[in-house]
């Protein structure tokens, strides 16, 4: 699967230089009040609220408006929403299998968004479980390489409960079980390794392999996807190889 991840570091890296850099501010943004109002305000006690403003510091959002929405996210200041989680399923060009997972205070503007998004790029909407049984939920740390390699990063983090580490370029990808991210986390920070992000991610079981004109197609009905603002994270089981990425590059 490094194909996949590869694509989707590379273009969240540019995301944080380019035009998109307002749409990734908020989506991260409302990870962190969505992360506060569910475990409270204090990242020391609550991990995911902690790694969500990791995230956010690491793509530079401004401390004040990180500040602000971990306290309109724990109830220390007024104006949060009330977000929910929604997650859709579905099909994008050539059979690939497709989970979009929204954080959103109006469930039919999100619906239709997502649906209008599907349409348009040559996707459909699928049936709830059609499609997730496909991806497994797994702790994802990214690890930029700095000069490390895989066998350091490995060492650092076997005992902690990961299950792999993989290349993916200029970062190494470490997957572990959702359950055991904080451990493989802390495992890092007391290692001295400078990591980028960990979250809790969906990772396909079986992938389909993309050449160019296929691979097209599907970033551009994620980018569609990803444009609307409901829209957190969307997840597929596709694979493109290095000479793919490069060509479309």
């Amino acid at each position: 699967m490094s194909g996949h991840s590869k694509w989707a570091t590379t273009k969240h890296k540019k995301a944080a230089l380019d035009a998109k850099r307002g749409k990734l501010f908020a989506k991260l943004i409302k990870n962190i009040e969505v992360a506060a109002r569910t475990g409270g305000p204090d990242p020391d006690a609550n991990p995911t609220l902690f790694d969500a403003i990791f995230k956010a510091k690491k793509n530079s959002v401004p401390n004040d408006n990180i500040e602000r929405a971990r306290k309109r996210g724990g109830g220390l200041e007024a104006g949060g929403a009330e977000y929910q989680t929604i997650m859709y399923e579905g099909y994008a060009p050539g059979g690939v299998a497709v989970l979009i997972e929204c954080l959103t205070d109006n469930r039919n503007r999100a619906a239709s968004e997502v649906r209008v998004a599907l349409t348009r790029n040559g996707g459909s909407l699928a049936d709830p479980n059609s499609v997730s049984y496909m991806f497994n939920r797994k702790g994802v740390v990214i690890v930029p390489k700095n000069g490390l390699d895989e066998d350091t990063v490995l060492m650092a983090v076997l005992d902690a409960g990961a299950e792999e580490v993989n290349d993916i370029g200029e970062s190494f990808e470490v997957v572990c079980e959702a359950g055991d991210l904080v451990p493989v986390r802390k495992a890092l920070q007391d290692a001295g390794i400078d990591y980028d992000s960990a979250e809790s991610s969906f990772l396909p079981t079986m992938s389909v392999p993309l050449d160019e004109e296929g691979a097209k197609k599907v970033f551009r009905l994620i980018d569609a996807l990803e444009d609307s603002d409901d829209v957190q994270n969307v997840f597929a089981n596709f694979d493109v190889s290095d000479e793919v990425l490069a060509a479309l590059d």
